[in-house]
């Protein structure tokens, strides 16, 4: 593989060894800009400016105008340079005054004081207007650039306009037949020159073209072998292979036609003896083979028809068979149309025959991407028919209606070129073309750096894990997805402005649009420039990744050697998170330009928003920074609230996060732990208490059942020695003893299970000393005797209430209640 791109090397620096020659003859300036002085500079500077804005608006050829449009940019950008030069030596001056101060009155300075005074003013003033001129060109540069834009653009749209005479009219062809035979003499004069200077090329020259030819078909085929090979052993095996694989096609695709097209131009201007306007037709074929390959590798990479697996379309694999003729007929095409195009202009031919020329060129291409369109829908037909209904799919609206405006395009394209707008239809049927070449690079691109971003930066996932779904996303993965995007806008952007280019606003005069920015936007007294803002946006990223390594060398390594319990660690390190946040917020606004002093003015301009529409907002960040300080609450706490009652698990800037018993989670306000009665269980004193009653027949020995109670407080490992557990006798009722048993745990998230464990073991130690628990007392109420008792109306019938219960069900006792007999009324 190295010897196969030593070769290449090689055979490229014999291709262009042709080239060098005229560029070493131009020799080097004897000075450059930066060796003359601010003042000269300045005063060139200013006549070059005047020349250039002279008879700007009567200018009609347009090679001309780019000419002065680039020479404006760049005397805007040299007297930008000049003034940033200038402008801390303004500053130091200006520093150096200052330091002196004023001349107080009523006083006289001394000699050498006023002298050096004297010099500071006369060089600071010196300066001032240096920097003031050059301000100035650098503005007339932009304001001729914009000039020479605008004039280009009204031409454009004047020549879109302009109508000739028919190719249909008999008026066309007569005044063609009477240009025809001396064009075409002039044609036959250009070939003549072409055969002599190839007449001139010695025998060992063609040899060594011939076999510098060889060389690069031969190269090109083992370097796209060996690239194939290279990419499917050496890059990472997923999405980002196939992106490769596409721009590897289309780089040798690019590359060797302009190769072939070099060694071309070199046997024909191997003398040396070419016109200037055939050496600058012959200069540019290179180029423009190397964008018709560039055409015809972009539509294979797209369609890759012999690798369905590494296509990065979605298409069938009969659509990119029977589809491939067209980027390899529609690159060709676009050179040879370059070529013919230009060709009446070397030749010098007559209007009608440039006006035929520009016809069958427009016709040629729009023929192609007319058959293209249509050999497309028979294809889709056929390949996407079902075998058994024999129906086929219906189209998607984007592909409508794209397919829809490229009909229309042609349409109107070839009815302009009928009726004599031939400018119009050639730009139309050229930009329908020119949109489709820029829309499948954009795509190659996207496809390019998404898989790249995702495959380096992307975390890897197995694809065999049944719960990749619920892959949570990481850090990487945030990252690859943000760099992708903003990547993707960029192509966007250029592909937009590679668009427009056609339309009289060429990407010069776009990006000198956008380099306008440079010098930022004003808002108020704030200067915002895109340098600044991306230092600030900089200094936040960093401070912000320093804040976050910092909360977790404070959570993994710090905290845990200090005596802080956990509350403490989480609230320390949300704290520092809270000021780090505002640090590397003040720092990047430091950063852009923007000071303390003025966030002031805004926060106090805020404050009345703040005061109603975000009050609650506020009073809840306020309220959690005093719960983070204060702690009356912390992380872990068993906190009860408003019939809310868990664990605190977070606090937040806005809210508090309790996870109750279920394992559900609530979300409460911070403001409610500032304004309201909070109960916390853990607060203070975290022991546990773990309660008994239990009640014992009259019979008992209270002794003994205070010993078992005992015992089995001694017997729980959970159960504290300080504070000691006890008995105590609470009372005795009409048939039973009730005993109070009172023990400590270490956390009260302990007692309800030691509670229950006690229970267990009480129960069993107190049946295996024959004690059994007191009985409740029973109320026995018997009826009075029939003969006494009254004779009772019954009101109404009893409705049962609720459901009637089953007979495995406990019914409570019920007491009958009649009339006292006539001696219990006396």
């Amino acid at each position: 593989m190295p010897a196969l791109w030593l070769c290449f090397a090689l055979c490229l620096g014999f291709v262009l060894a042709g080239t060098v020659a005229p560029a070493q003859a131009q020799g080097t300036p004897a000075a450059t800009d930066a060796d003359k002085s601010p003042e000269k500079a300045l005063d060139a500077a200013r006549k070059q400016m005047d020349v250039l804005r002279k008879g700007l608006a009567e200018e009609t050829d347009d090679a001309e105008l780019l000419r002065r449009r680039a020479a404006a940019l760049e005397i805007q950008a040299k007297a930008d340079a000049l003034a940033d030069r200038l402008a801390p030596a303004l500053a130091a001056m200006q520093a150096r005054l200052t330091e002196l101060g004023t001349v107080p009155d009523g006083t006289k300075e001394t000699h050498d004081v006023a002298t050096q005074r004297a010099e500071l003013e006369k060089s600071r003033s010196t300066l001032d207007a240096q920097v003031k001129l050059a301000r100035l060109l650098s503005v007339e540069g932009v304001q001729t650039a914009e000039q020479v834009a605008n004039v280009r653009r009204a031409q454009f749209q004047a020549r879109l306009g302009e109508r000739r005479a028919s190719i249909l009219g008999t008026f066309f062809w007569s005044e063609f037949r009477g240009d025809g035979p001396r064009d075409m003499s002039r044609l036959g004069d250009l070939t003549e020159e072409l055969k002599t200077s190839l007449a001139a090329l010695p025998a060992w020259a063609w040899i060594a073209l011939a076999v510098a030819l060889a060389i690069v078909i031969g190269l090109w085929t083992l370097i796209s072998r060996a690239l194939i090979r290279l990419t499917a052993a050496r890059v990472p095996a997923g999405r980002l292979r196939r992106s490769v694989h596409a721009l590897t096609i289309v780089l040798l695709a690019t590359i060797t036609p302009g190769l072939i097209a070099e060694l071309a131009f070199i046997a024909l201007d191997w003398s040396g003896d070419l016109a200037d306007d055939t050496r600058a037709l012959l200069a540019g074929i290179p180029g423009i083979a190397c964008f018709g390959g560039f055409v015809a590798g972009l539509g294979l990479a797209l369609l890759e028809p012999s690798r369905p697996s590494w296509r990065l379309l979605p298409i069938p694999d009969e659509i990119a068979t029977r589809m491939r003729w067209f980027p390899l007929t529609l690159g060709p095409l676009v050179s040879v149309i370059w070529v013919f195009e230009r060709l009446p202009g070397v030749i010098s031919a007559s209007l009608s025959t440039t006006i035929l020329g520009n016809c069958i060129a427009a016709l040629a291409l729009g023929s192609v991407v007319a058959l293209g369109l249509a050999r497309l829908e028979r294809v889709r037909r056929s390949a996407l028919r079902d075998a058994e209904t024999g129906r086929v799919p219906p189209r998607g609206l984007l592909y409508v209606i794209v397919v829809s405006a490229i009909w229309l395009g042609l349409s109107c394209s070839l009815l302009a070129l009928l009726v004599g707008y031939v400018a119009f239809g050639n730009f139309v049927v050229k930009q329908l073309t020119w949109s489709l070449i820029v829309v499948a690079a954009t795509y190659l691109l996207c496809l390019l750096v998404d898989d790249f971003f995702m495959a380096v930066l992307g975390s890897k996932r197995d694809t065999n894990d049944k719960d990749k779904d619920k892959h949570e996303p990481r850090l990487r993965d945030q990252a690859a997805v943000l760099l992708s995007g903003v990547a993707r806008v960029f192509i966007a952007i250029v592909a937009i402005t590679l668009v427009l280019s056609q339309f009289g606003e060429g990407p010069m005069e776009l990006l000198q649009r956008v380099d306008q920015w440079r010098n930022g936007l004003a808002i108020g007294e704030v200067q915002l420039r895109p340098a600044a803002l991306m230092q600030g946006l900089l200094v936040l990223g960093v401070g912000l990744l320093a804040v976050r390594m910092l909360k977790r060398w404070l959570t993994a390594r710090f905290l845990p050697t200090t005596t802080l319990d956990t509350g403490m660690q989480t609230s320390t390190t949300t704290l520092f998170g809270y000021v780090g946040i505002v640090t590397a917020v003040a720092l990047s606004m430091s950063a852009l330009g923007i000071g303390l002093e003025r966030v002031a003015w805004v926060a106090s301009a805020l404050s009345v928003g703040i005061g109603f529409g975000l009050q609650a907002v506020v009073q809840n960040f306020v309220s959690g920074l005093i719960l983070l300080a204060e702690r009356p609450v912390k992380v872990g706490d068993w906190v009860s609230l408003g019939g809310v009652e868990g664990d605190i698990r977070r606090i937040n800037v806005r809210a508090t996060e309790i996870q109750m018993s279920d394992r559900s989670t609530v979300i409460v306000p911070n403001s409610e732990f500032i304004t309201k009665t909070v109960r916390n269980v853990t607060h203070a004193n975290p022991l546990g208490l773990v309660q008994i009653k239990l009640p014992m027949p009259l019979g008992a020995n209270a002794a003994t059942v205070k010993e078992t109670i005992m015992a089995a407080f001694a017997a729980h490992a959970d159960v504290l020695d300080a504070p000691a557990p006890n008995v105590f006798l609470d009372g005795i009722d009409a048939s039973n003893l009730q005993f109070n048993a009172t023990a400590y745990v270490s956390s009260p998230r302990q007692a309800y299970s030691t509670r229950s464990t006690l229970l267990f073991d009480i129960l069993q130690r107190l049946a295996d000393n024959g004690i059994t628990l007191g009985k409740p007392p029973t109320l026995l109420v018997s009826a009075p005797v029939a003969a006494s008792m009254p004779e009772l109306t019954p009101l109404a019938p009893v409705i049962p209430v609720g459901p009637v219960a089953s007979s495995a069900t406990q019914t409570p006792p019920t007491v009958a209640v009649a009339p006292a007999p006539e001696s219990d009324k006396r």
